[in-house]
């Protein structure tokens, strides 16, 4: 068998593709259900030659990677649930600072410790919100291993390319459950490495000064460059600034740099959309008993189509919008109260037409229950 074919839990391939992607520091806090990501950092980056450490909590790990980043860094945390929460006010830091890293959040029920070992959807919000202030965050997800690495990869190129945080949303279920993942040859997947002034040494460094094409080149902290980081608002040189127009230009840009890339970054993939007259919209393990229903109904002569999202934040409005203007019927397939269900409501004509179809209890969302949906849905009763 070829070596690059394995098979694996998708924790384990989200670790695989971090390190394709060149991870060079992770430091994190065990916790269910993302605790095997940490494991396996800690079993396979010490053999390459890069550094784990775990860390007294959650708090201290993502104040930890921001730190190693600045230094140049690749770098990964990974969490769930009450550890996300923790998380808030570094990830708040890593906004405002533009500081690449990538964290993991695998989804379980909440609130509070909630249900660890549970499948949940209910942290999309948390992902786009959780920070205070006007902020825009990029947020993906994937519903199967193969994609659990891919988005990984690009979780990385897109933090090193925007100078953000990414948040990687997965769930227990695809946390957990194992299945085939090829392991693609190197180069075979574009990797964004980090971009370096050009800046010569006592030459005046100004870290936050866009390039034309809007990237800002980074100088290794500690390195030839001295230069101010903080979480207050800064001018171009990084030194805090209550200057009103110092402080718009700041925030539009933080939030422009991704608003206006929206059509660049997020990625959706479509099945059976040509002539589809009922859409289900979905993400995460949820897609795939979506996808069951679309097929098996299909084959029954319903013109079902489904959108799985994988990218969350920013949210594709106009792609949504789009795709749906045709469907008599949007059916949201999510394990949660209907978070992502709000953001298809605003994004299409006739919101009327969206229909929610969830679990909140810890279980995996089915084929059936998503069936019984749709036979009420379409008037044909339970």
């Amino acid at each position: 068998m070829n070596e690059n074919v394995t098979f694996v839990q998708g924790n384990e391939a989200c670790v695989e593709a971090a390190l394709y992607a060149g991870l060079d520091f992770f430091a994190g806090y065990p916790i269910t259900p993302s605790t095997e990501i940490a494991e396996q950092m800690a079993a396979r980056l010490p053999r390459l030659g890069r550094r784990f450490i775990q860390m007294e909590d959650e708090i201290s790990s993502i104040c930890a990677i921001i730190g190693a980043s600045l230094t140049g860094q690749k770098v990964m945390t990974a969490t769930s649930g009450p550890g996300f929460s923790l998380m808030q006010e570094g990830l708040g830091y890593a906004i405002m600072a533009e500081i690449p890293c990538v964290i993991a959040n695998v989804m379980r029920g909440g609130p509070s410790t909630g249900l660890p070992t549970s499948p949940s959807q209910g942290d999309v919000y948390q992902a786009r919100w959780g920070v205070h202030g006007d902020h825009a965050i990029i947020a993906l997800t994937a519903s199967n291993h193969q994609d659990v690495f891919d988005m990984t990869v690009y979780a990385f190129n897109l933090a090193e390319t925007y100078r953000t945080p990414v948040i990687l949303l997965f769930d227990e279920v695809i946390g957990h459950m194992r299945e085939k993942l090829v392991i693609p040859e190197k180069g075979a997947i574009p990797v964004v490495d980090r971009l370096r002034t050009s800046v010569k040494a006592g030459v005046d460094y100004h870290p936050y000064l866009p390039r034309e094409d809007g990237r800002l080149p980074m100088s290794d902290f500690g390195g030839e460059h001295r230069y101010n980081v903080t979480g207050l608002a800064h001018d171009m040189w990084g030194f805090p600034s209550s200057n009103p127009s110092v402080v718009h230009g700041l925030l539009r840009h933080l939030t422009d740099k991704i608003k206006n890339n929206v059509g660049e970054i997020t990625r959706c993939k479509e099945y059976y959309m040509e002539d589809a007259r009922t859409v289900l919209i979905s993400y995460g393990s949820s897609a795939r008993s979506a996808l069951h229903v679309v097929e098996h109904q299909r084959r029954r002569g319903e013109r079902l189509g489904l959108l799985e999202l994988q990218t969350l934040w920013p949210f594709p409005y106009g792609l949504i919008d789009e795709k749906c203007a045709d469907a008599r019927h949007i059916v949201v397939v999510e394990m949660n109260m209907g978070q992502i269900t709000r953001a298809v409501k605003r994004a299409v004509k006739d919101p009327e037409r969206v229909v929610l179809a969830n679990r909140i209890d810890g279980v995996f969302i089915t084929p059936t229950d998503i069936k019984n949906i749709l036979r009420l849905v379409q008037g044909k009763g339970v």
